[in-house]
C-alpha cells in the first residue's frame, strides 16, 4: 500500500503538472476578483504590502496585513503548486532558524522575534504572489509603463511572461530526449529509488544547456520578427504609448478593493495602538 501511495504521489508531480501549474498560476487566473482589478491598483497596492511590512515590527500591524494579503491570496485563486512551495520555503527557514537558535544556547524567547519575521516574509511573499498571479503580461507591462517604467524594461517583463509556456515546452522536449537516449536504473527496491532519484537529478542538470541554447534561437527569431514590425520605433513613439494605456480604467470596484484594503489597514493600526 505504501509502494502504490509513493507512485500515486510521483505520478501527480510529473513533468506535465508541474507545466500546467505554472500556466494556470501565469495564464489561467484572469477571471478571478483580483485578476478584474485596474493593473495601477494592483501595483500600488503591491508597493504598500511589498515594502511597509519590512519597516513595521508590532505583531498585531503584521499579523492583520498576512491576513489581508492571505484572502486575497483566495481571492486570486492561486495554483495550488504555488501554494505549497510558499508553505515548504517560509515554515522550513523559519524551522532551521529555530533549531539553529536551540542548538546555540536560545530559549523561548526567541520565538517572538522570529515570528515577527516570518509574519513579514509571508505578508511579503503573499501578496507577491496575488499580484502576479492576477496580472496577464499585457496589464503588468502597461501598468508598469503607466508608472513610468522605461518601455523597454516593461516588455522585457511582459516577454519573460511569454516566454515561459515556450521555456517549459523546451525543458520538457530536453528531457524526452535524454530519456529516449538514457538507460535509467532500476528502481524495484528502495536502493533503485534512490539511484533513480539520482539519475533523474542528472537529466534535470544536464538538460540545463540545451534548453537555454534552444529558448535562446527561438528569442533571436522573436526579436527579428519585432524588429521588422518596427519594435524600436514603437518603444519611443508617444502616440503608440497613448494608445497602449488607454485600455486602462480605474472603475468603482478597484476604487471598492482599494478603500477595503486601506480600512483594514486602518482598523489593524487602530487595533495595535489600543493593546
Amino acid at each position: 500500500m505504501l509502494s502504490k501511495l509513493s507512485e500515486s504521489i510521483l505520478d501527480k508531480f510529473s513533468m506535465d503538472f508541474l507545466r500546467n501549474q505554472v500556466l494556470k498560476n501565469a495564464y489561467g487566473n484572469d477571471d478571478t476578483v483580483i485578476a478584474v482589478r485596474d493593473p495601477r491598483i494592483l501595483l500600488a497596492w503591491y508597493l504598500f504590502f511589498g515594502l511597509v511590512p519590512w519597516f513595521a515590527h508590532d505583531t498585531v500591524f503584521l499579523l492583520g496585513c498576512f491576513v489581508l494579503v492571505m484572502i486575497t491570496t483566495v481571492l486570486a485563486q492561486v495554483a495550488g503548486l504555488v501554494l505549497f512551495l510558499f508553505g515548504l520555503g517560509v515554515f522550513s527557514q523559519t524551522g532551521v532558524l529555530l533549531f539553529t537558535t536551540f542548538l546555540f544556547g536560545g530559549d523561548a524567547s526567541a520565538i517572538a522575534p522570529l515570528l515577527t519575521l516570518t509574519l513579514k516574509v509571508a505578508t511579503v511573499s503573499l501578496a507577491s504572489v496575488t499580484v502576479f498571479s492576477g496580472l496577464d503580461p499585457d496589464r503588468l507591462s502597461n501598468g508598469l509603463m503607466w508608472y513610468g517604467c522605461p518601455e523597454r524594461l516593461s516588455f522585457s517583463i511582459s516577454y519573460a511572461y511569454r516566454m515561459l509556456p515556450m521555456l517549459m515546452e523546451e525543458f520538457q522536449n530536453v528531457l524526452l530526449s535524454y530519456r529516449l537516449r538514457g538507460n535509467p536504473p532500476a528502481h524495484d527496491n528502495f536502493t533503485g529509488k534512490i539511484k533513480y532519484l539520482i539519475y533523474q537529478v542528472k537529466i534535470v542538470i544536464h538538460a540545463f544547456y540545451p534548453l537555454m541554447l534552444n529558448t535562446a534561437k527561438r528569442s533571436r527569431t522573436t526579436v527579428e520578427a519585432l524588429e521588422i514590425k518596427g519594435y524600436r520605433y514603437a518603444a519611443v513613439s508617444r502616440d503608440v504609448r497613448r494608445m497602449k494605456l488607454a485600455s486602462l480604467k480605474i472603475g468603482y470596484d478597484d476604487l471598492l478593493f482599494a478603500a477595503v484594503s486601506f480600512l483594514w489597514v486602518a482598523v489593524t493600526v487602530l487595533i495595535s495602538s489600543m493593546i
